[in-house]
């Protein structure tokens, strides 16, 4: 059984951080990808016309919903989290005409970056392709706005205990053995707030068990996570974020005017050797 007892401290690890602006190189993506970073912050990594487009493509997405999952928030596309693969996988399906709106006629930076890592990753001898099943297959990205209240937009979590518990019918739990790369892509920042909090501690399974998050990595407490140091990146439109999402990561509380956090979101890692499985 589950307890939400704060237990010893929490075992520290170090935050590998690079920083910079500029466009993207797959070889830190691989680096990412192979855990020798635990997050690359870019700067300016895509225009800001392409960014407002997708911004207002968002707002008026007909494909718009709320997360009805216990993480509040506005998105268009799929979540695996807490469905069976039936159940995402036709979510993705049908959002998949809503997800390519965001885009229109611009050039998808999330779909970019994903075609030059298949390009990079086959050199290697190594596939990357979506996730799949016999009810369809994962879209490239998906759009979140997080829309917490408290201390945080997004309350402290990890993203392996979703991948390693997500079923057998997926292809996922076996990625959560290796580096759960959690990528996102900034259209829109407010002036104040929004960024993301990365913490010196990637939990294992009995650390999540330890504080009642086993099956989903969210959310973890304030308590548990008092005397753990922790990194802020200071995000801007335009930016992008790669992390290693085993580290409890989350989003610092935002101002109310102005604009709202936007962000593309996409998860992939290593499900063998051989293969890189890309999912939303």
């Amino acid at each position: 059984m589950e307890t939400n007892q704060v237990s010893q401290a929490p075992a520290l690890s170090p935050l590998v951080i690079k920083e910079r602006t500029g466009s993207i190189d797959i070889a830190e993506v691989i680096a990412v990808l192979k855990g020798d970073i635990t997050a690359l912050h870019i700067r300016q990594a895509f225009s800001t016309e392409v960014a407002e487009e997708i911004t207002a493509n968002f707002n008026r997405n007909p494909g718009l919903k709320e997360r009805r999952d216990g993480v509040p928030g506005q998105y268009v596309g799929a979540s695996h989290y807490r469905k069976d693969a039936a159940t995402y996988f036709a979510e993705a399906e049908n959002a998949r005409p809503f997800v390519d709106a965001l885009f229109g006629n611009l050039v998808d930076p999330a779909r970019g970056l994903f075609d030059a890592l298949k390009r990079e990753l086959h050199k290697q001898g190594i596939e990357l392709r979506l996730a799949r099943s016999d009810d369809g297959q994962a879209n490239i990205c998906r759009a979140l706005s997080w829309s917490g209240g408290g201390a945080y937009a997004l309350e402290p979590h990890d993203d392996v205990a979703q991948v390693l518990c997500a079923g057998n019918d997926y292809e996922l739990p076996a990625v959560a053995h290796n580096t759960v790369a959690a990528l996102n892509f900034y259209p829109s920042m407010p002036e104040e707030g929004g960024n993301l909090r990365l913490w010196s501690h990637k939990p294992t399974v009995t650390d999540r068990k330890s504080q009642g998050v086993g099956t989903t990595g969210y959310p973890y407490s304030s308590a548990y996570l008092k005397a753990v140091p922790y990194r802020d990146l200071q995000l801007r439109a335009g930016d992008i974020g790669l992390i290693d999402g085993g580290f409890v990561h989350g989003v610092t509380r935002q101002s109310g005017n102005g604009d709202r956090r936007l962000l593309l979101n996409n998860f992939f890692g290593f499900a063998r050797p051989d293969l890189v499985l890309w999912w939303t």
